[in-house]
């Protein structure tokens, strides 16, 4: 099975309706694949009045470029790597110095769920604090990531990406991105244990 067949019908048409010259359909493709691309720019860059020029270079390049994409991944991971690619290259240039430990700021439920087990016997309302509760502190925690590290636990459990979409993003290897994600979640973990067993005490 072809594993870049997953392209939604719809991209194809509204990619062939802007290089016909149909500008309306690429502020559609924009809106389809703008949530993504700010997820990895907020993950990936801390200065927030550079996040919205980023995002502006970020479609200008996928416009000037879409008459090459020739449907070997879907059109949002390809959309993702221009966005991944781009915040490297601010990174690489500006090289900020972040908070902490290469910093910025997201929470994720779903890798709380993760670290801890929800009380036994708990009523719902008490679960649901509980849970959300959680979800701040390792967002908090999230924050001390690597700029990388963060976009890759982002991306593989809130937006659901395989190792093969983030390999097509990152440019790096499957094996490397598996061993990357098990190093951010290695390092989340020891951060949260070390802070919070030290308030602990």
């Amino acid at each position: 099975m072809n594993p870049y067949l997953g392209n939604n019908p719809e991209d194809k048409q509204l990619i062939e309706q802007v290089l016909r010259g149909n500008h309306r359909a690429f502020a559609t493709l924009i809106g389809n694949t703008e949530h993504l691309v700010a997820q990895i720019v907020f993950k990936m860059i801390p200065v927030a009045e550079d996040r919205k020029d980023l995002a502006q270079d970020i479609y200008l390049k996928v416009f000037r470029n879409l008459a090459g994409f020739k449907f070997q991944s879907k059109f949002s991971t390809w959309v993702a790597r221009i966005a991944f690619n781009t915040c490297l290259t601010w990174i690489d240039k500006k090289k900020p110095v972040y908070p902490g430990n290469l910093t910025e700021k997201e929470t994720i439920p779903a890798t709380s769920e993760a670290l801890y087990n929800t009380p036994v016997n708990a009523s719902s309302s008490e679960t649901r604090i509980f849970n959300k509760e959680t979800a701040f502190i390792v967002g908090k925690e999230i924050e001390k990531l690597p700029p990388v590290y963060k976009t890759l636990i982002i991306l593989f459990h809130q937006e659901s990406m395989t190792y093969e979409e983030l390999s097509q993003i990152t440019g790096l290897a499957e094996g490397t991105v598996k061993s990357s994600l098990f190093r951010a979640r290695k390092m989340l973990k020891e951060n949260l244990l070390m802070k919070y067993e030290k308030e602990a005490l």
